[in-house]
């Protein structure tokens, strides 16, 4: 599969991301696509072929062995990170469609823009955008449930014993390189949760600086109803000075 295809993709909504989002970036592209790429894959590359059986039934190591992988790591995290990734295209989708309207409006307006700047999070981009990190969480979140529920807490035992049709008993199968396997699935769910972490982050942030924003605003909004009016204040002190004098003209008549 052409990583540095999608990596080309992805890296153009970096700079629309907080900093939240770029650390989340390369967390991504560096500790889980290239460990992806250039490790895992060699690592997994024999399980098929090294998982040993003591027995020489026919079609019995086969059978433990799909017992014991429903699926493999590899397909699972290649699912994982394209799925993990497609949210950040909203983004960049957006952020294009907001480009070409407001090309569309200056064309139209001579010379006015619709958008002082595109790729602002504000108004819709800004809900695209969350809804972007809560569909990465929920990815992250749904795979690690998945390799958690498949593979037993994220451990893969030395030895995997198998009753199955057509062993004839229970027979003793066994996993190649468990360990180093087990140290690589638990640094790419490390990765995962880290992803998860950043991903959280950037919505607080994004929250609470609206919630800040909004607070400002009305802040500033009653500050401003508050100012008296000079001209206002004026005529009040012109409308009492009359009321005074009308008073001690009575008083004298």
């Amino acid at each position: 599969m052409n990583w540095s295809g999608l990596e080309a993709l992805i890296s153009g909504v970096n700079k629309y991301s907080t900093v939240f989002g770029r650390v989340w970036l390369s967390v991504v592209f560096v500790f889980r696509v290239m460990v992806f790429v250039v490790a895992a894959q060699r690592v997994w590359g024999d399980e098929s072929k090294d998982f040993v059986c003591n027995t020489r039934q026919p079609g019995c190591n086969n059978v433990c062995y799909d017992h014991t992988f429903p699926i493999s790591h590899i397909r699972l995290w290649a699912l994982q990170l394209i799925f993990v990734t497609c949210p950040s295209l909203l983004v960049v989708a957006h952020v294009k469609y907001r480009e070409e309207k407001d090309k569309k409006y200056l064309t139209n307006h001579e010379g006015t823009h619709l958008y002082a700047n595109p790729g602002k999070k504000r108004g819709g981009l800004w809900w695209t955008y969350l809804l972007s990190l809560v569909i990465k969480i929920l990815v992250d979140v749904t795979f690690l449930y998945i390799l958690h529920y498949i593979y037993k807490g994220y451990d893969l035992p030395r030895l995997v014993k198998c009753s199955l049709d057509p062993c004839p008993n229970t027979v003793d199968c066994f996993i190649s390189r468990p360990t180093e396997k087990k140290i690589f699935m638990q640094f790419m769910v490390i990765s995962s949760v880290i992803c998860i972490f950043m991903c959280i982050c950037e919505m607080v942030y994004l929250i609470g600086k609206r919630i800040v924003k909004k607070c400002t605003q009305s802040q500033e909004h009653r500050e401003s109803c508050k100012r008296v009016d000079p001209t206002r204040s004026s005529n009040q002190s012109l409308s009492s000075r009359k009321s005074k004098e009308t008073k001690l003209d009575k008083t004298a008549i």
